[in-house]
């Protein structure tokens, strides 16, 4: 961990590169991939939307995430590269911007935003399950409570949490490896079922789990191993950020698809029976495999990295904030404020923007969180493919940054496969994001576009 921590820049927080807000560059690539995996937060990824996942296809999930992390091997090699290639806190919309034009990057920062602000309560809600061992809370309450307390731990030095990350990913990832353990060693059936396609069906029979199911799936098991992008949005505090990013997107891409898919094949062996599987309750079924001491253990580790998932996100989440308004997306009061720096160098408006914001989200139906966010991380990753296409383009070609192979053949087939997806999710969920597109557009018309000359002006710093 000698490169997690870097002698703090003394340079006051708020200094500025060519009259703009310029982050510190305070991390290395240890620091940066803790906190990028904390913000993928593999352990209650597994607890809390992978059950969920069960519900739905039974002992296809495990292939499904499969699928999933494959397809996003394609989309880390094309974080990697505009990563590197353009290495701003705004992230995607920084990128699209630059290489596909102002409008497809304000969409992309819209879908982004979407992303960001809801992703976190989803996971803040499954705290009160994991806390039930010792306390009963409301979801809702207690999904609350994790946002503000992450957005107070989101006002300090990055520095810092990076190490207060770094613990909790340690219990994280042990509760991880305790389920897969537990799973393995209580196996019921074979490997085989890993590729049986059957999930519970009504009156305790069994329905088969079509392709089509799986290709539906997707768009959450994208979700699911979602957060190495995060990598790119701290690319302005990473050192080194041409070399270091793309090793912390594919590192981070790496490490967490062990950590969620072993446990989510033990899983699958392990239950009972596919009544149990389908019903996901992964508590109860690590209880019944060991003892309610172990199964309390489990859960609280879960329920901290929960905790851990928050304060990775508010930070993640206030630096697209912070980096919309440097680059003047709002009106001039608002991006005077959104781009203030604290003692800490964190911008602390845009933390509290999004903490508090986040926090009342936990009262809204969470199905609907689910499937706005699959339907708007998927978009986001198709307009980064296209970015990915348009990325050695002119002098962009020259630009030194890490390259991806098999270009451009990786981003055609990543858009035609994003674009399926696409089509296959639910209409009300498709109709929640395209309505929030479209006044984002109307947004793009009637004010940012009128005034371009001074407003949606996107800044690269120095790498």
């Amino acid at each position: 961990m000698t490169d997690t921590l870097r002698p703090a820049d003394t340079a006051v927080p708020e200094a500025l590169e060519h009259g703009r807000a310029k982050l510190n560059r305070s991390i290395g690539v240890v620091g940066g991939t803790l906190l990028t995996l904390s913000c993928v937060t593999p352990a209650s990824t597994l607890f809390v939307v992978v059950p969920d996942l069960f519900g739905s296809l039974g002992t296809a999930t495990a292939l499904t995430i499969a699928i999933g992390s494959l397809l996003c091997v394609a989309v880390a090699f094309c974080y990697s590269e505009l990563g590197t290639l353009i290495p701003s806190a705004g992230g995607e919309y920084a990128i699209v911007s630059t290489l596909a034009g102002r409008l497809a990057g304000w969409l992309v920062f819209v879908l982004s935003l979407l992303v960001v602000m809801i992703v976190p309560p989803v996971i803040a809600m499954g705290t009160a399950d994991y806390l039930a061992p010792v306390i009963h809370l409301d979801p809702s309450l207690a999904g609350a409570g994790v946002m503000l307390l992450a957005t107070l731990a989101g006002l300090l030095d990055l520095r810092a949490n990076a190490w207060i990350t770094g613990v909790f990913l340690v219990l994280e990832v042990i509760a991880a490896a305790v389920v897969a353990l537990l799973g393995f060693t209580h196996a019921e059936r074979g490997p085989s079922s890993l590729l049986s396609m059957q999930v519970a069906g009504a009156h305790g029979g069994t329905d088969p789990v079509t392709a089509m199911l799986v290709v539906s799936g997707l768009a959450i098991a994208l979700f699911v191993t979602q957060g190495f992008s995060t990598a790119v949005y701290l690319s302005e505090e990473l050192e080194n950020p041409r070399r270091n990013v793309a090793r912390t997107v594919l590192a981070t891409l790496a490490i967490s698809t062990v950590i969620i898919l072993v446990p989510v094949a033990a899983i699958t062996l392990g239950a009972s029976d596919l009544t149990e599987l389908t019903g996901g309750d992964i508590s109860t079924m690590v209880t019944a495999w060991s003892n309610s001491a172990v199964g309390t253990f489990v859960s609280l580790c879960v329920a901290l990295a929960i905790i851990n998932a928050g304060i990775v996100m508010v930070i993640q989440n206030s630096r697209v904030l912070f980096a919309s308004a440097r680059d003047k997306a709002w009106p001039s009061p608002v991006n005077t404020v959104f781009a203030k720096l604290g003692r800490f160098g964190s911008p602390w408006v845009a933390t509290l923007a999004v903490g508090i914001p986040g926090a009342a989200l936990c009262f809204v139906n969470l199905d609907t969180l689910y499937g706005v966010t699959g339907v708007s991380v998927t978009g986001m990753y198709l307009l980064v493919a296209v970015a990915a296409l348009l990325s050695r383009r002119n002098h962009h070609r020259h630009t030194p940054a890490w390259r991806m192979p098999l270009w451009p053949a990786m981003p055609i087939l990543l858009i035609a496969v994003l674009a399926y997806i696409l089509t296959q999710q639910e209409v009300e969920y498709l109709l929640w994001t395209g309505g929030i597109t479209a006044a984002a557009t109307l947004y793009w018309a009637l004010y940012l576009r009128p005034r371009r000359d001074t407003r949606w002006l996107v800044s690269i710093p120095d790498a």
